[in-house]
């Protein structure tokens, strides 16, 4: 599994191959019944049962990457270290570790080695852009309130 520091957009070719995957994906996934069903690899003629939820995912690889997005897949239960946790917010580790200690996400320890949930780290992370997006829209409400803002 690739980490959050070699995360490459994906080439044009990927990307129009990806285009023509994913608008077939979804044709078919749409006309699904069944929660687990089985698809044929035409190279090999090999039948495998996929759980419908898992052609949905490669539905959602398949569609960023048609736009050109990076993408990464985590298990949700995956725990991070203090410092892997610091690049996904884009801070410095010992930041990481005083959010922690200061309660506003919440982690274990094993030994001395703090361990925290992925699915935490990125509910922080959505909370931190949400208020910040906030913030940005007070402070544009200010200054057209104080005539400074030119539309």
């Amino acid at each position: 599994m690739e980490t959050f520091k070699n995360i490459n957009r994906p080439s044009k070719d990927e990307q129009k191959i990806a285009i023509e995957s994913y608008d077939a994906l979804a044709s078919v996934i749409r006309q699904l019944k069944s929660e687990n069903p089985e698809i044929e690899i035409e190279e090999t003629q090999e039948r495998i049962k996929i759980p419908l939820k898992a052609l949905k995912l490669l539905g959602e690889v398949l569609k960023a990457m048609s736009e050109g997005k990076p993408f990464s897949i985590v298990p949700m239960a995956t725990e991070v270290t203090t410092q892997k946790a610091a690049e996904i917010l884009g801070c410095s580790r010992p930041h990481f570790v005083k959010l922690l200690e200061e309660g506003k996400i919440e982690f274990t320890k094993v030994g001395k080695h703090r361990r925290v949930r992925f699915e935490d780290v990125m509910k922080y992370k959505r909370k931190m852009k949400k208020d910040q997006k906030q913030h940005l829209i007070d402070i544009m409400k200010s200054d057209e309130e104080l005539g400074l803002y030119d539309s």
